[in-house]
């Protein structure tokens, strides 16, 4: 007998939950041949204020756990990705690409995770240091999260891009609001429903979905997002985004020229962006 399939409707991921839209609105997501395969919510100012909210709350806990404590959470999402490797291989493929590129961007996203987790009790050693001065000092200078971060997530390799630009952001302590991908919006949801379930504390990582046209301008500039991660960015927003950041003081890292090679797309550099770095002065040998 045959029956009718019950497509799923992707919510937002805020504070840890999966609520609708404030708008109530939602759009189809689309495969690769134009056919609607989901309904997916279609975030607001609104949600976006919320996240932002919920980030901003959730970051100085996040940021007071140990970095061997970071580590063991992203090492625990990239388990949970490991073992929904199908669902976000199916998720992939409905970008039009061959189910063993889809398989492949699934495996180097749960190792770009791993990779990731393991910087994240070793990164304040490479990045800090013992400045040498002359007099009876210790000048000791060491990174610390720079806050809340706003992050545009790239249209190409929904997940691998995606996974690339969350993990060193929040590996230091930072909190992440993400503007997923507006094309590819499946694999982003189906991210935070892993996370959901990843020991991830809530409003440390918050993902919207929707209009990345009316949502990007908001997020430059709201007061309290103190950096924008703009690889997603299209070269048109660049201009608008960096005028927003200004008024706030925002740090905003812009994507490299050209095609980014997502495969390659991993540095200790990468979590330093994201990081201010504080120097200590203490006496020593009185």
């Amino acid at each position: 007998m045959s029956r009718l399939a019950v497509r799923k409707t992707y919510k937002l991921y805020i504070d840890g939950d999966f609520p609708r839209s404030e708008s109530g609105r939602s759009f189809p997501a689309l495969d690769h041949k134009g056919e609607v395969v989901a309904r997916v919510a279609a975030g607001t100012r609104k949600d976006l204020r919320m996240a932002v909210r919920a980030a901003r709350r959730a970051q100085p806990g996040w940021a007071a756990r140990t970095g061997y404590n970071r580590g063991q959470i992203l090492y625990r999402i990239a388990e949970m990705v490991e073992d929904r490797a199908e669902a976000f291989g199916a998720a992939i493929k409905l970008s039009g690409v061959s189910a063993s590129k889809a398989r492949k961007e699934v495996a180097q996203s749960v190792d770009r995770l791993v990779w990731y987790a393991g910087w994240a009790d070793k990164f304040a050693q490479v990045m800090g240091n013992l400045n040498p001065v002359s007099g009876p000092f210790f000048n000791i200078s060491t990174p610390e999260p720079t806050g809340v971060v706003g992050i545009i997530a790239a249209e190409p390799s929904p997940l691998l891009g995606l996974v690339s630009r969350i993990a060193p952001v929040i590996v230091s302590g930072n909190t992440a609001v993400v503007l997923a991908s507006e094309r590819w919006p499946t694999p982003s949801i189906t991210l935070a429903e892993a996370m959901a379930t990843a020991d991830v504390p809530k409003g440390v990582v918050n993902i919207l979905t929707g209009p990345k046209k009316a949502m990007v301008p908001y997020l430059a500039s709201h007061l309290d997002v103190n950096a924008i991660d703009a690889f997603g960015a299209e070269p048109a927003m660049m201009h608008d985004i960096e005028q927003e950041a200004a008024a706030g003081v925002k740090r905003v890292v812009r994507p490299p020229g050209g095609e980014i090679d997502w495969a390659g797309a991993q540095s200790p550099y990468a979590i330093a962006a994201f990081t201010e770095i504080k120097t200590v002065w203490h006496p020593k040998g009185l």
